[in-house]
């Protein structure tokens, strides 16, 4: 089967992937200096304090990177499929329109009800304008949808 001229999906490649590595390097990096550290002293110093603030702030840039590379991934993924079947369903609605030229059978697309249907496919439930609810105000009078008591 001849591969497709369609452009891939976005997917986030390279350049994302460089800074997640990055970050986990950083993160190990500052794993490794924290535990030389701890196991050369038996005091906390400053040095530990600055290598323990910067282990926990790269493991979690380096976490919250791959997880958002991660979720951009799956929503390329679903973006794609989603357009895919875009195409699909207005190719076969292209085609059954030109059947329906031919006598083949074509199932109509819904079509939506207009605004006087709307109030009949609600059941037990009037619909009042706004010029008409303000009058019945006015009058004194109570309809069925006022609720005010």
């Amino acid at each position: 089967m001849a591969e497709s001229s369609r452009p891939q999906p976005y997917r986030p490649g390279a350049v994302s992937l460089f800074f997640v590595a990055k970050a986990g390097v950083f993160a190990v990096a500052f794993w490794i200096w924290l535990l030389v550290l701890v196991l050369r002293t038996d005091t906390a110093t400053g040095l530990q304090v600055l290598a323990a603030t910067g282990t926990i702030t790269t493991t979690l840039v380096a976490v919250l990177l791959g997880a958002r590379m991660a979720l951009q991934h799956n929503a390329a993924s679903r973006h794609a499929e989603v357009k895919k079947l875009l195409v699909d369903i207005s190719w076969n609605a292209f085609a059954a329109a030109g059947n329906a030229e031919a006598g083949g059978k074509v199932v109509p697309f819904p079509i939506a009800p207009g605004d006087g249907e709307w109030a009949a496919q609600r059941s037990g439930v009037e619909r009042v304008s706004v010029h008409d609810r303000g009058a019945s105000e006015r009058s004194g009078g109570r309809e069925r949808g006022d609720r005010r008591r």
